[in-house]
């Protein structure tokens, strides 16, 4: 349906590290530009990607005034700079080396346990952890379960379980209201103060927010930390990590697929406490829907 393509962003630009890391410190945009000594408006365009990165003279400031450390700045407007073609190679080469380093573990693990290699193969644990380091070699007879990357690769007969566990960032709070503000909009790739670790999730791009609010209990309590994978199809009546266009703005909500009169996509955000009403809206105001595939609730 068109409606599962979350959008992608790579946490490592120039605007999101600024945006971040000026959100973290609480200043506001009126604030930094008097530290920095320039224009609110330019670096709102800055922040918003209508402007590239500034002079050098100005990054070091910007480094300054949210107690960077030297360079750090730099080295992401350097990467701005970069050729798309030369991002894509180099993002390869980190998912690898991810995976490899995540298989070595996996063969330490069976080494330590005495689980042979025989054993290791036969459970689909090595063989799912293959397939993630090469994924375009031929698949043959690859079993169904190692292809879906929303569902655990057993290890049954091994006694290792789920073997690969993913650290997953905490991003930030997601509203269970009304859309509210989110600093951190383009989803970070492996990049966050605080990680949780999910065994049964090999999406590299699952990210975690805790919820806030109360228009989703009693699924969801406030505290909850639920996991999205951009992996995972969003279908019809899916809970989902829901952003807005053209501000960014985010919400918590079930998500049902719909057309008006005349025809048009739409999407009903739908609170699951009743007590709060939905809202519909057209398929072009939504940049991107992430379904949640798990929630973690501390006890007590």
């Amino acid at each position: 349906m068109g409606h599962s393509e979350p959008e992608t962003h790579d946490a490592r630009t120039f605007a999101f590290v600024l945006r971040q890391r000026r959100a973290r410190l609480s200043l506001s945009l009126a604030e930094l530009a008097e530290r920095v000594g320039c224009a609110k408006s330019y670096l709102s365009a800055i922040e918003t990607g209508r402007k590239g990165p500034p002079a050098e003279s100005i990054i070091e400031r910007l480094e300054g005034a949210l107690s960077l450390d030297p360079g750090e700045l730099l080295a992401h407007a350097q990467w701005d700079q970069t050729p798309h073609g030369i991002r894509v190679d180099l993002e390869t080469l980190r998912r690898r080396d991810q995976h490899a380093r995540m298989l070595a573990k996996l063969l330490a693990l069976s080494a330590r346990q005495g689980t042979s290699l025989d054993e290791l193969y036969a459970s689909g644990a090595l063989k799912a952890a293959i397939d993630r380091l090469d994924p375009d070699q031929p698949r043959g007879d690859r079993d169904e379960s190692v292809n879906r990357g929303d569902e655990p690769v057993s290890a049954s007969g091994s006694g290792l379980g789920c073997v690969l566990p993913a650290e997953v960032p905490l991003i930030n709070k997601v509203t269970a209201g009304y859309p509210a503000d989110f600093t951190d909009m383009g989803y970070p790739a492996r990049s966050a103060d605080e990680y949780i670790r999910t065994p049964d999730l090999s999406d590299p791009d699952a990210f975690a927010a805790r919820v806030v609010g109360d228009s989703m209990e009693p699924n969801y309590q406030e505290g909850d930390i639920v996991v999205f994978s951009p992996a995972k199809p969003v279908e019809s009546g899916a809970d989902c990590f829901v952003r807005f266009e053209p501000d960014s703005q985010s919400t918590f909500k079930r998500v049902y697929f719909e057309r008006d009169g005349a025809g048009n996509e739409m999407i009903r955000i739908q609170p699951i406490n009743n007590a709060y009403a939905p809202t519909t809206v057209p398929r072009e105001q939504v940049a991107g829907l992430y379904a949640g595939v798990s929630v973690i609730r501390s006890i007590g």
